[in-house]
């Protein structure tokens, strides 16, 4: 049977909302009430539903992680749009195995590290706003890519990538960091997707069409690691 842990400590609230919707969901919910003081009835009720809406953008629900050694989880919520194998990519020399995940407006937007490990870098890469499901958004989109090595010496990387309407890109690791699977480690607001570029002897558990969930859908397991232990 799976065992389950918690990365971050549970939220002290029953809809937990991610700091950078903050600022967003009290000047929304300032307008509705100055609305409503006013009398305004009809614009007070579309600031709240404005409100509500930013809200359910920037929800962070608590999510367990499984803890087997070896797994790989989603770093993100939404769908399977591409596996593939990719050679002479941008982010490692050798072959590596690409999981790309799209995110609609209506997922959750915070991204989780998907193994534990490392982070040996970060890096930040300017670029266009295309429709994040088409394929040439990988490399042409504004997009950072968070470098692990895991803590048996396999190294993966999680890019999160910009799109037509996710104009920017939050992550809050650094090189150097230790992190932990299924820790919170940045979000794209409003949408977007994320690739994952792991070792090509991984065992996937997903193919396209797939819906994943961040930290909780195992993307696939390192195959050296007794994942049963």
């Amino acid at each position: 049977m799976d065992e389950f842990s918690w990365s971050d400590p549970p939220s002290r609230w029953a809809f937990p909302i991610a700091r950078a919707g903050y600022p967003l969901l009290f000047g929304a919910a300032f307008v509705t009430l100055v609305l409503a003081l006013l009398g305004l009835t009809p614009l007070a009720l579309a600031a709240l539903a404005g409100t509500l809406c930013i809200a359910g953008f920037f929800r962070d629900p608590d999510r367990l992680i499984p803890s087997r050694p070896g797994l790989v989880v989603s770093p993100a919520d939404g769908r399977v749009i591409s596996v593939e194998r990719v050679s002479g990519n941008p982010f490692f020399n050798e072959e590596m195995r690409k999981v790309s995940i799209f995110m609609s407006v209506f997922n959750v937007h915070v991204n989780r590290i998907p193994t534990e490990g490392r982070v040996f870098h970060v890096r930040y890469q300017p670029g266009r706003f295309v429709a994040a499901d088409r394929a040439e958004a990988s490399m042409r989109n504004e997009h950072n890519a968070v470098f692990l090595e895991t803590s048996y010496g396999r190294r993966l990387c999680v890019v999160q990538v910009a799109g037509l309407i996710a104009r920017r890109i939050i992550c809050m690791v650094q090189s150097d960091e230790t992190v932990r699977r299924g820790q919170r480690f940045g979000m794209i607001c409003f949408g977007s997707r994320l690739d994952v570029y792991l070792p090509p002897d991984v065992a996937l558990s997903v193919s396209v069409g797939d819906r994943v969930r961040a930290g909780t859908s195992i993307l696939g397991s390192f195959s050296e690691i007794d994942t049963h232990r």
